[in-house]
């Protein structure tokens, strides 16, 4: 469908990161004028000019949970005082920190993923993909498919956005330094829920702020 050579070329043309640029080629079937107007459309081009941009700027934005049983912090960076004081920053590092605190991610981004760790997976992967009878030559295409849906799961940024999970969170942000015209950047972030790691009885509370998210 399309080649490595493919992703190199529509990362130089646009700027694009190369997970977003593989996106565009396999949304695209290998197009390559195809994939950029994708881009476009997804605003990941225009972010991506601002990306070697300093943002030295921003907030530290936190959440609380009703009832003090989830915290978040989070380190959301942007490029002038102006903005980081604007209520459309304030409001996006609201919903970012509220992300957090429904989806629990691991890390920021694919890249800040632990080789062993991810490995360690991929290996589980590859040993599911066998014990579920499937040829050797496609497991690791399959275990391909199944490592973005990891990173879909810890990576803030891959996440399905909660509030429109149409778009992922690193699409929610890139519409956002559309609107405001500045580099946007989650630099950190420290969850804590109540009890996490005692004995004691679970309750989905993840889940519980999904749904006030999705609320309102």
């Amino acid at each position: 469908m399309y080649s490595a050579k493919d992703v190199a070329e529509l990362r130089r043309i646009t700027g694009a990161g190369m997970m977003d640029c593989k996106k565009a080629l396999t949304e695209t079937n290998g197009d390559m004028e195809q994939a950029q107007k994708w881009l476009r459309e997804k605003g990941i081009s225009a972010a991506a000019k601002k990306a070697d941009r300093i943002a030295a700027e921003g907030v530290v934005g936190s959440y609380i949970h009703l009832g003090g049983k989830i915290g978040v912090l989070v380190e959301v960076n942007c490029e002038t005082d102006f903005v980081a004081k604007s209520p459309a920053f304030n409001n996006l590092v609201k919903d970012i920190a509220m992300q957090i605190a429904a989806a629990k991610p691991t890390y920021v981004k694919v890249e800040e993923v632990d080789p062993a760790a991810l490995e360690e997976e991929k290996e589980i992967l590859r040993n599911q993909a066998r014990n579920e009878g499937k040829p050797e030559n496609i497991i690791d295409k399959m275990v391909e498919g199944r490592v973005k849906k990891y990173y879909a799961e810890i990576c803030l940024l891959e996440q399905p956005f909660v509030k429109d999970s149409s778009k992922t969170v690193k699409q929610m942000i890139n519409d956002a330094i559309l609107t405001i015209g500045e580099k946007i950047d989650v630099r950190r972030f420290v969850r804590f829920e109540m009890g996490e790691g005692l004995e004691k009885r679970q309750d989905n509370l993840a889940e519980e702020v999904a749904k006030q998210m999705a609320g309102n």
